[in-house]
């Protein structure tokens, strides 16, 4: 499981998504689905959807799944604000 930092926003997205890319490329086994835990994340901005749905795509090139646990409340709300509500889908 991959875990978003408690802080994501414009200045920190880059920083985090290498470090999710490098995390997703660290997992060897195909077919299995990437998590990204976001349960630290207190503070953010649209970019942490931007995030999201980067490592959504690069673990879908890859042949794997894709959820997110600890999504709140507040960035769940952003993201149907978005109309990508559906492309995030919660963490079993």
């Amino acid at each position: 499981m991959l875990v978003l930092p408690s802080k994501l926003t414009h200045e920190e997205a880059p920083a985090c998504m290498r470090m999710l890319q490098q995390g997703m490329a660290g997992q060897s086994e195909p077919g299995t689905a990437t998590v990204i835990d976001a349960s630290a994340l207190s503070h953010f901005d649209s970019s942490a959807i931007a995030v999201l749905l980067e490592c959504r795509r690069e673990a879908s090139a890859l042949g794997r799944g894709f959820a997110v646990k600890g999504l709140s409340a507040r960035l769940r709300e952003l993201a149907s604000l978005y109309g990508v509500a559906g492309l995030l889908p919660a963490a079993p």
